[in-house]
C-alpha cells in the first residue's frame, strides 16, 4: 500500500521540523518546502538523523508562486500543513506590511495550487492570537474573535476566513485550523529545536540563551498586568505535543474522520503560567539562576490567555502529555547541545 505523502511548508522551521519527525514516525512520507529565511538546514538535518529517512527538501519561497508550482508538479502529495510565514507579534507591529505580504501571499498561492492541482487536505498553523484580549477564560473554538492586538494575529484570522471560504467554494478541499498557544521546548534528541536568527523573540529562546551566556539579561516586559504576579499569563505547550497534534489532523482528514470541511481546535494544554512562573521553573527544573529584569510592556501583547481544549481532546484524541518540567529541561539540553556546552 502506497503511503500518503504530505508537504509541510516550511518545514525546516521551529515547529515544521518537529512535526516532519512525527508525520514519518507515523508512517507518512513527507517533503519538506522551506526558503530558509529563519530556519537552517541543519534543521532538516536533524530530522534526517532522528527518523533515519532522507527527506526530500526543495528551497522554495511560497510568495513566489510560479516557483512554488513546481513544487506541485514534482511530488505527489493529498495533504499539505502550511507553516511558512513571518511570525513574530513585536516585529510585527513595527513592519506590518512585511506580514501581510508574506503571511497572506503565502497562504493564498498555497490553497490556489491546492485548488489547481486537486490536492484535498490543508492543515493550517493558525494561533490563539486570533483571540485578541479575550473576556472570559479559557478561550474554547467558540469563543468570540476580539480585533487583533497585532498585524501578524490579524493576519491570522484573515488566513482563517481565507480557508473557511476556500473550502466552502471549492469541491473537495478539507480544512483544519489548529490555533495553538505558546509553542516552547525541544526534540527529547537535542537535534531540533527553536534556532531563532538574531534576537530571539520568543521567551524561553531568550531564557535559554541568556543561561548560555549570549544574551546578557532577560526582560520581563511588564509587572503591572492584572494578574497574581503581575506579568502576562500564557498557556505553554511542548513543541512534541504540538506537532503530534499535526499528525491527528492530517490523519482525520486521510481517513475521512472530520464532521466538516472545516474545522477549528484549540491546541494547548489547558493551563495558564506567567513569565515568572516560568523563568522559575525553568531555573528551578535545571539549577540554574538567570539574570533577569522587568521592561515596560510590550506593544501588541495580551494580558492572558490560555486554552479550553476539551474539542480536540473529544475529536481528535489528542491530549497535551508532557510536563512543564519535561519541557524545559529539553529547552535547555537543545540549547547546550547548539553551544557545545557540557
Amino acid at each position: 500500500m502506497k503511503k500518503e505523502c504530505v508537504l509541510v511548508s516550511g518545514g525546516a522551521g521551529y515547529i515544521g521540523s518537529h512535526t516532519a519527525v512525527e508525520l514519518i514516525n507515523a508512517g507518512y512520507d513527507v517533503v519538506i518546502a522551506d526558503n530558509f529565511s529563519n530556519s537552517d538546514m541543519g534543521a532538516v538535518e536533524g530530522v534526517r538523523r532522528i527518523t533515519g529517512v532522507d527527506v526530500p527538501v526543495v528551497e522554495v519561497d511560497c510568495c513566489d508562486k510560479s516557483a512554488f508550482r513546481r513544487v506541485f508538479e514534482q511530488y505527489e502529495f493529498d495533504s499539505v500543513i502550511h507553516f511558512a510565514a513571518s511570525k513574530a507579534v513585536g516585529e510585527s507591529v513595527a513592519d506590518p506590511l512585511k506580514y501581510y505580504g508574506n503571511n497572506l501571499t503565502s497562504f493564498i498561492n498555497v490553497v490556489s495550487l491546492m485548488h489547481e492541482f486537486g490536492r484535498h487536505n490543508i492543515v493550517f498553523s493558525s494561533s490563539a492570537t486570533v483571540y485578541g484580549e479575550a473576556d472570559t477564560l479559557p478561550v474554547t473554538e467558540q469563543t468570540p474573535r476580539k480585533p487583533a492586538t497585532s498585524p501578524y494575529g490579524n493576519t491570522k484570522q484573515i488566513c482563517e476566513d481565507i480557508l473557511r471560504d476556500s473550502v466552502a467554494a471549492y469541491d473537495g478541499l478539507r480544512g483544519i485550523a489548529l490555533r495553538y498557544f505558546n509553542p516552547i521546548g525541544a526534540h527529547p534528541s537535542a537535534l531540533i529545536g527553536e534556532l531563532p536568527r538574531g534576537v530571539p523573540q520568543n521567551l524561553v529562546p531568550y531564557i535559554t540563551q541568556t543561561a548560555a551566556g549570549i544574551r546578557e539579561c532577560l526582560s520581563i516586559f511588564g509587572d503591572d498586568y492584572p494578574t497574581p504576579d503581575g506579568s502576562c499569563i500564557r498557556d505553554y505547550i511542548d513543541i512534541v505535543d504540538l506537532a503530534r497534534a499535526h499528525v491527528v489532523a492530517i490523519t482525520r482528514m486521510v481517513g475521512g474522520k472530520c464532521r466538516k470541511n472545516y474545522e477549528i481546535f484549540n491546541i494547548g494544554t489547558g493551563k495558564g503560567v506567567s513569565v515568572f512562573e516560568l523563568v522559575k521553573t525553568f531555573e528551578r527544573v535545571n539549577n540554574l539562576k538567570l539574570n533577569y529584569k522587568v521592561a515596560p510592556r510590550r506593544a501588541g501583547d495580551v494580558v492572558a490567555i490560555w486554552a479550553d481544549t476539551s474539542l480536540a481532546n473529544k475529536e481528535l484524541g489528542w491530549h497535551a502529555e508532557r510536563t512543564l518540567d519535561q519541557t524545559l529541561a529539553s529547552a535547555w539540553a537543545w540549547e547546550k547541545h547548539i553551544r557545545g556546552i557540557e
